[in-house]
């Protein structure tokens, strides 16, 4: 209740990805993060402006309710960053990923705890995590799945080929719809992870 706000001590990004999108990860840098919130894509719902069930893309998880011009917002994003400033850790979530049968990797609402568990002890720098090509992801037995029936590949696996063609849509549709007004740090961060999955 300190009328001055409170720190922020971690970002989530999230989607409906049913494929190739693990549990959750956690971005390299501030810069990466905000990169991870443009490329941000989910299963239409309700609140967006399409209907059905195509995986489109949804930047900032507010695709309906971007005002003004998105380059712009992500400098505004990318500016909040300065020395001295301890930024806030960025992560994406992903609690609706489907195994092989079709079934949700994981089993959400009230187990999503176990997975917020992690991302505030990576707050507090603890090591529990190990580098991919999309950012830090939980090493093994550092999620707390007692009780739980779950296959950690299905919700943890990277598929190369489908990383692949995601990223490269994302490049494309970003500057399609930003072009020249993309700012230089995110288009490293989208090249940086497109090689990064090409080394796979």
């Amino acid at each position: 209740e300190d009328p001055k706000g409170v720190p922020v001590a971690a970002l989530m990004f999230g989607g409906r990805r049913p494929v190739g999108i693990p549990l959750i990860y956690q971005a390299y840098t501030w810069a990466h993060g905000v990169m991870i919130g443009a490329q941000v894509k989910s299963e239409a719902t309700a609140a967006a402006e399409f209907k059905g069930r195509q995986v489109m893309h949804d930047p900032m998880a507010m695709r309906p309710f971007l005002g003004y011009n998105f380059g712009k917002y992500l400098e505004h994003w990318l500016m909040l960053e300065q020395p001295g400033r301890k930024m806030p850790k960025i992560f994406h979530v992903n609690w609706f990923r489907l195994d092989k049968c079709g079934r949700f990797a994981w089993p959400g609402f009230g187990d999503n705890v176990r997975v917020i568990d992690w991302a505030l002890r990576r707050c507090d720098n603890e090591d529990c995590a190990v580098e991919s090509a999309l950012g830090y992801l939980p090493t093994k037995g550092s999620l707390n799945l007692s009780g739980l029936n779950v296959d950690w590949d299905a919700m943890f696996s990277l598929p190369k080929e489908y990383l692949l063609e995601d990223i490269e849509e994302t490049i494309k549709f970003l500057d399609d719809q930003v072009g020249s007004d993309l700012p230089q740090a995110i288009k490293k961060e989208l090249d940086d992870q497109l090689h990064r999955i090409q080394k796979m």
